[in-house]
């Protein structure tokens, strides 16, 4: 995942963004015939967008549960995560399989949210953390000053319930 930065941190974005959250579930566990394709088919097109970045994909991360995987995507606009939806060899091949071969039947369960995300209309902390999430998308920089806060890293006022230990590496 990389290596922990001590400190408090937040993410910066420059303009608006979309956080795209897709993934599967098994919904019938023996049926490994019908999911295992699903499950494999994730990353081939996580490297299409790894390799391929002018399409507007920033970052992902994936997310193992009891049942299935989530993956959490950063887009730089809805119109470019549309296109690759509907253009992106990996994902219409994945697309087209799932409807043929599972389609209804319940076997296997797909979803994605997709969330679009104006300038200054989010807020995150990295405490201890390897640069992650949407500060692997964006930039990591202090949580410090006007980014102390939540409510200060939404354009608001308001002063820290705790005291803020100094990050260590911005001491003297």
């Amino acid at each position: 995942m990389g290596k922990v930065i001590p400190g408090r941190y937040t993410a910066q974005m420059d303009g608006s963004f979309v956080v795209f959250i897709i993934g599967m579930r098994v919904n019938r566990l023996w049926a490994i015939h019908k999911w295992l394709p699903v499950f494999r088919a994730m990353g081939p097109m996580m490297r299409e967008l790894y390799t391929n970045r002018e399409i507007g994909f920033l970052d992902g991360s994936v997310h193992l549960s009891w049942r299935g995987v989530s993956l959490i995507q950063y887009w730089r606009s809805f119109e470019e995560l549309e296109h690759y939806a509907r253009h992106g060899d990996n994902h219409l091949k994945a697309w087209k399989n799932f409807n043929r071969s599972i389609g209804t039947d319940g076997t296997v369960g797909i979803y994605h949210e997709t969330y679009m995300v104006q300038q200054g209309q989010h807020e995150s902390v990295y405490n201890n953390m390897p640069i992650f999430g949407l500060a692997k998308a964006g930039h990591h920089i202090p949580a410090t000053g006007r980014k102390e806060t939540a409510s200060r890293r939404l354009g608001r006022d308001s002063e820290p319930a705790v005291p803020t230990p100094p990050n260590p590496l911005q001491r003297g």
